[in-house]
């Protein structure tokens, strides 16, 4: 795996590792990520401010007045190299609810007919597909997921939305994201997902990270009503669609 670093203004680099949604970049990405973090946990890596993950490439911004570029990329090197050939870490897995009836899936029939199968299909096709989550951007927990099957992939729609609904599950090009918010927007609506991503109030913000994996549980309209008002009362914890996390070893290994 090659890479190339870029200059983002005078205090960030970017460590690009390739051009293309791949399992294996993100990996690097988060392999580096994870390396600088406990550098800058332990006080080693001085300088550095945060660092901002995307699908192929890791922008890491650092203060020029406290260290300058040319010691900063000594410093992640041997990071970077490492990164390269690290395995993906396992994250956490969910499984979402999502009701893809009538108002909640205003693009559902129109998919179905673009790609010249049933409804039901273009469903169980969605739901069927455990995705990878690659990063999150657009939005304050917004998740680019993939990869989604080859038969349900379409051009983003010719004319987007001014509102599309929080909680919006959407497909575009090899993707499928879930909208925390209410905001405009061009995929195609599949369904919604009552389950909120953000929320600024707990410890992690962002329910789902980079290297998470999520598959969707259809249900009904009805069940999606109650567990939204189960959420908003308090009675139901968004945790309880955690299936599993690693432990401690695999999150180290």
């Amino acid at each position: 795996m090659s890479y190339r670093i870029l200059d983002a203004g005078d205090a960030a680099l970017t460590i690009e590792f390739g051009s293309v949604i791949d399992p294996a970049l993100l990996a690097a990405v988060n392999a580096l990520d994870a390396a600088i973090l406990s550098l800058q946990q332990a006080g080693e890596l001085p300088g550095v401010i945060e660092t901002m993950p995307t699908f192929r490439s890791l922008t890491v911004f650092f203060d020029p007045l406290t260290t300058e570029r040319s010691a900063l990329l000594v410093a992640l090197e041997p990071l970077i190299a490492a990164a390269e050939h690290g395995r993906a870490a396992d994250g956490r897995h969910w499984r979402l609810p999502v009701c893809y009836e009538g108002e909640a899936a205003p693009d559902l029939a129109e998919v179905a007919a673009t790609l010249g199968i049933a409804a039901a299909d273009v469903i169980d096709l969605h739901s069927g597909t455990e995705y990878l989550v690659y990063m999150l951007g657009f939005l304050p927990g917004f998740p680019f997921m993939g990869d989604l099957p080859e038969r349900l992939r379409l051009p983003r729609r010719a004319q987007p939305r001014v509102r599309v609904p929080a909680g919006s599950v959407a497909i575009a090009t090899g993707l499928t994201a879930i909208y925390p918010w209410e905001s405009p927007g061009g995929w195609h609506l599949l369904g919604r997902c009552p389950v909120p991503l953000f929320d600024a109030r707990r410890a992690s913000p962002s329910l789902l990270a980079a290297g998470d994996t999520v598959r969707f549980t259809p249900v009904s309209a009805a069940e999606c009503r109650a567990i939204e008002a189960g959420l908003g009362r308090g009675d139901i914890d968004p945790m309880q669609w955690l299936e599993s996390a690693p432990t401690p070893a695999e999150t180290t290994a």
